[in-house]
């Protein structure tokens, strides 16, 4: 769950404010009466951080479509929601010649009569003059305008009360934050706080901390912003009516995923669809573990067996096939690999080549890391340093690994505060600093031509600086202090050290939620890259308890997939029931995505029995073993693969469009398979084999189902049509076939 856009700060209501901080009651709203916390007694002079920078940003001043955004606004800047109040300061006080603040005539000062819509002011009337915040700035500007006095307490985190709980259909509950300060002292500043919510249909926020539940079902995490820290508040709201007890005491538990599921689907008060039926499952097992189609005879087999433990079964045979390397390391190749026209052909093959060998040998995750981060040697010889030659700077490599291994998006906080996260420039940079020694020996890029053979190196030197202090920072964990691990050897056998400690937050759980998003269609945490207290996972039990039992397991990521393909949860319908139409997190039913790219190539092949011909690949090679996205198919870049073009080639499209479709029904890759004279239509319409099983061959082929009675009702008086042949009406069958959803879904 994510946030969209920015978040629309409140207008403040009137709040009056003493000279002295007073408790007071908050009227009891839907039945619930809250007392606030009296606040200790306020500063008699207002100063900077503490009074100041809280209401810039309250009132949207420092915010990303005003001040704080890139360079500014009208020539005067702030850091975005304040997270640099020495640059605000002097941006307030000493740029343009100190003219925004009249120190000897307050009342003039130019922020005041902007603020306050006495001059033209661009971002409007932000201020009443006659409100509490404009006589607290006009207040503190008289005062000489001083910052925090040395030894001032210092704002150490906030706290949202009261403790989270579900929220029914229309309830109000007002919201409170707390700030604490390093002293042990609390303070009330629920008026000067942001809120947002990342689902307001399901939760909505007023400005002013009131939460209410929605009419639909669902969960939703509530933000509060104060001054660079952030608070959640999680809450759901369950689906009206009633389920009897007796419906939960029958749902099967193959594992814990079923139980941790089913737990979170009871309090949501919705139940999950039918399981679903052998032919489904099997498709979508061949799809989801190898990425690709069963054949008939492996269709017929699997149908025809009445072993209760054939799904089980399945999966394990599935998981030693030598396609399954290839289908995960087609997915890892999106993530890692380089653009081929700037690293070089060589390279980029190097790189490949390492994926596969990883999957094929089911390399433990924790060294498949390793073996990226702490990569050395030639480029041409060990496949896991390209990610180095095409990212040659700390700051490149870091959002990489952030991204892929912590599940953390550190971009924002390269230039400022995360807004939605507690991360900073300090963060960003001091995580950075574990790749400052990183160097190359060679030739280099010479983009666009392939350049020469380089090798990574460890240097003896090599330092990150703040860029706001320009302070030398030592590599820093995310949240942890300094490495213990001396700075002299290579850096990033330090942070693989911190990665496979036990207590890392999201190294394990990271890589379970990429897994787990390849099977459900949808990450416990969604995006499946973006972990922060202000986008919860779905189910955090469940998403702990993976992480667990992945790192118990050595990070065996077959075993974790096996745990996940076995559990009954994978194999739900898709269709969904009265109660979970509206479930899009919480997995009450399979949700259906579009094949990959090479998966739909292959998957044409393999049903119409004409295999592709790839430029610059051996004969015959299957989409899911070229190695760039530089190999010319049409196809294939209408279906969505990456763009070579880009830099990193890694976005990968997964919607359904009408270029799809219309690419499918009338363009000849299509056309030309189903109708080649060496493909499997050919060879069944040419021997005797009766219309029924010529039907039934195709169903097999590209649904891995037999045709239902209807279907082969509708389909069969096609063959004794008067001028269609038995070829012609099969061919016809078959394109009808791959243009249906059924066959470029995973159902």
């Amino acid at each position: 769950m994510a946030f969209f856009g920015f978040i629309r700060v409140r207008h403040l209501r009137l709040l009056v404010r003493a000279a002295v901080g007073v408790g007071f009651v908050i009227a009891p709203l839907s039945g619930l009466a809250k007392e606030r916390v009296t606040t200790p007694e306020p500063a008699a002079v207002p100063t900077f951080e503490r009074h100041i920078m809280p209401m810039l940003t309250a009132r949207g001043c420092n915010g990303g479509g005003c001040h704080g955004k890139s360079g500014g606004q009208n020539g005067f800047a702030l850091s975005l929601l304040g997270f640099d109040p020495e640059g605000d300061y002097q941006s307030l006080l000493m740029q343009s010649r100190g003219r925004r603040l009249n120190l000897s005539a307050p009342h003039e000062s130019l922020l005041l009569q902007k603020a306050t819509g006495a001059v033209p002011h661009g971002g409007g009337r932000r201020l009443d003059p006659d409100d509490e915040d404009a006589r607290l700035l006009l207040k503190w500007i008289a005062a000489g305008g001083p910052r925090d006095p040395p030894g001032a307490p210092r704002l150490s985190h906030i706290v949202i009360s009261p403790e989270p709980r579900p929220l029914e259909a229309g309830e109000t509950i007002p919201l409170v934050v707390m700030a604490h300060d390093t002293d042990g002292s609390t303070r009330d500043v629920t008026a000067v706080t942001a809120f947002a919510s990342n689902e307001p249909v399901i939760v909505s926020v007023q400005p002013d901390g009131v939460v209410t539940g929605g009419s639909l079902p669902g969960e939703a995490s509530v933000m509060a912003r104060f001054m660079g820290h952030i608070a959640t508040w999680n809450t759901f709201v369950p689906r009206a009516g009633r389920i009897h007890a007796d419906a939960w005491s029958a749902l099967p538990v193959n594992n814990f995923i079923d139980e941790m599921a089913w737990r979170k689907l009871r309090a949501l008060n919705i139940l999950p669809s039918d399981p679903v039926d052998d032919a489904t499952f099997l498709r979508r097992a061949y799809l989801d573990a190898i990425g690709r189609l069963p054949s008939p005879e492996e269709a017929r087999r699997f149908l025809a067996d009445a072993d209760r433990r054939k799904r089980d079964q399945l999966v394990e045979a599935l998981l030693e096939r030598p396609e399954y390397a290839d289908r995960w390391a087609n997915l890892w190749a999106d993530l890692v690999r380089p653009n081929p026209y700037r690293v070089g052909i060589k390279a980029t093959l190097s790189l490949d080549t390492f994926l596969r060998d990883a999957f094929a040998h089911n390399l433990p995750y924790d060294q498949f890391v390793g073996e990226l981060i702490t990569a050395t040697g030639s480029v041409w010889r060990n496949g896991a340093a390209v990610i180095y030659r095409d990212r040659r700077s700390p700051d490149e490599i870091v959002m990489l690994v952030s991204q892929l291994f912590l599940g953390v998006r550190l971009e924002c906080a390269k230039c400022h505060q995360h807004p939605f996260e507690v991360y900073g420039q300090g963060d960003f940079y001091g995580l950075a600093a574990y790749f400052s020694r990183v160097g190359y020996a060679g030739k280099g890029l010479s983009p666009p031509i392939s350049g020469g053979e380089e090798s990574v190196i460890v240097k003896t030197s090599g330092e990150v600086t703040h860029p706001l202090t320009g302070a030398v920072l030592a590599p820093k964990p995310l949240g942890g202090n300094a490495a213990a691990e001396p700075v002299e050897g290579d850096r990033r056998v330090a942070l693989m050290t911190w990665l496979r400690s036990p207590n890392h937050p999201t190294f394990a759980a990271a890589a379970v939620n990429r897994i787990w998003a390849e099977f459900f269609g949808v990450g416990l945490v969604d995006p499946v890259d973006d972990f922060r207290a202000t986008n919860p996972s779905s189910n955090p039990e469940l998403l702990a308890a993976l992480a667990t039992k992945f790192r118990d397991n050595a990070f065996d990521q077959k075993r974790l997939i096996a745990l996940i393909m076995k559990s009954h949860l994978y194999g739900l319908s898709s269709m969904a029931n009265e109660t979970n139409a509206g479930d899009h997190r919480n997995y009450s039913r399979h949700y259906r995505r579009r094949l990959r790219a090479e998966m739909i190539a292959d998957a044409i092949d393999d049903v119409t029995g004409v295999p592709s011909n790839y430029a610059g690949a051996p004969p015959e090679t299957r989409a899911a073993r070229l190695w760039t996205h530089r190999t010319g198919s049409m196809f294939l870049d209408v279906f969505g693969r990456p763009d070579p073009n880009q830099d990193p080639p890694c976005e990968r499209i997964g919607d359904a469009t009408v270029v799809q479709a219309m690419h499918l029904m009338n363009g000849s890759h299509l056309q030309g398979k189903v109708s080649s004279d060496h493909g499997r239509v050919a060879a069944l319409a040419t021997g005797d084999v009766a219309p029924e099983a010529i039907v039934e061959e195709l169903y097999l082929a590209a649904y891995s189902r037999l045709p239902t009675d209807a279907e082969k009702k509708q389909v069969l008086p096609m063959f004794s049509r008067e001028g269609m042949t038995r070829r012609a009406a099969a061919e016809d069958l078959l394109w009808a076939l791959m243009n249906t959803p059924e066959f470029i879904f995973v159902n």
